[in-house]
């Protein structure tokens, strides 16, 4: 018999089911491709939790495991187009950080975040592409 300390901190014997991670797409209110994003999954019954981007940006471990799936290229993650990458001048400074010192901007400062930030059970993608989601949720 298995005994097991489940993510609920409960532990139980026996056969253990896994609770399978929520699906977490971080988006800003006042921008349209996030609520595009947004209907999309809801037309489409996807469950899911919406965060809000400004106010809560991605933790340093959510940031690490969406660069996994971009194969490290920190730019990527980046808001390129935004206000604050502009203002702090990061076009010419991102070649100069470490991953450790991007990702700590990027989740002091959700604007830096390319949105929507969109993380579930396997995968992580920035940005919206119907294309692209469409083969993620495809059942």
């Amino acid at each position: 018999m298995h005994i097991a300390t489940c993510m609920d901190g409960k532990t139980t014997k026996g056969v253990v089911t896994m609770k399978k991670a929520p699906t977490v797409v971080y988006t800003y209110a006042k921008c349209s491709t996030c609520r595009r994003a947004v209907d999309w999954l809801e037309s489409r019954g996807v469950a899911f939790e919406e965060r809000p981007i400004r106010e809560t940006p991605p933790s340093p471990s959510e940031l690490k495991t969406m660069l996994g799936y971009y194969d490290g290229e920190i730019r990527r993650l980046f808001n390129t187009s935004g206000q604050d990458y502009r203002e702090q001048n990061l076009s010419a400074r991102l070649q100069t950080l470490s991953e450790k010192e991007a990702i700590a901007l990027l989740s002091s400062n959700g604007n830096l975040v390319k949105r929507p930030f969109l993380l579930g059970d396997g995968f992580g993608v920035v940005g919206f592409d119907e294309t692209r989601w469409t083969e993620l949720f495809k059942e």
